[in-house]
């Protein structure tokens, strides 16, 4: 057991990544999946996975009973280049059911978390003729079309139970 609770060690992550980057313009590596992760488990109740190589990173609990959970995070220091940033690539060839991106200010302080099932993304991918899909790897604002919004700063769980399929507006 640690001298120091999690909650603490995760806001100071927090504090230095930030200080990192406007010390050196870089990303201080690790940090956001780490800060993404923690978030999701906890705003979302979600119990996180300690063997990460099956091909998720966390198992619902509540409204996502069982549901198999890859966890995404992502940054934003500049909303001018928002659109450009994308998704970590998916684990396409692993058994997953969806996937969580936690979208984060220059804080590394979640502001969004939205949620795509599995099938959405894979026939987005399937869809779109870029090498980087058929990879594995979305825009996040590809990603933002196709999920939902689940949580946010602003109003918290938005999550009532129904999944709305954006995808077939």
């Amino acid at each position: 057991m640690s001298i120091y609770s999690l909650d603490k060690l995760i806001g100071e992550a927090r504090r230095l990544a930030s200080d990192y980057r406007k010390a050196t313009g870089k990303s201080l590596g690790g940090v956001s999946g780490e800060v993404a992760q923690y978030d999701a488990a906890k705003l979302l109740d979600l119990e996180l996975c300690p063997e990460q190589s099956v091909g998720y990173d966390a198992i619902g609990r509540g409204l996502r009973e069982g549901r198999r959970i890859q966890i995404k995070g992502r940054a934003i220091f500049d909303e001018s280049k928002a659109s450009r940033q994308r998704v970590g690539q998916l684990k396409v060839d692993q058994q997953w059911d969806s996937v969580v991106l936690v979208m984060m200010d220059e804080h590394f302080e979640t502001t969004e978390i939205y949620e795509a099932h599995r099938e959405q993304l894979l026939d987005a991918m399937v869809d779109s003729s870029a090498k980087r899909s058929k990879r594995g790897a979305l825009s996040v604002a590809k990603f933002k079309v196709i999920a939902q919004l689940v949580w946010s700063r602003e109003d918290g769980l938005l999550d009532d139970g129904v999944w709305d399929n954006q995808v077939n507006r």
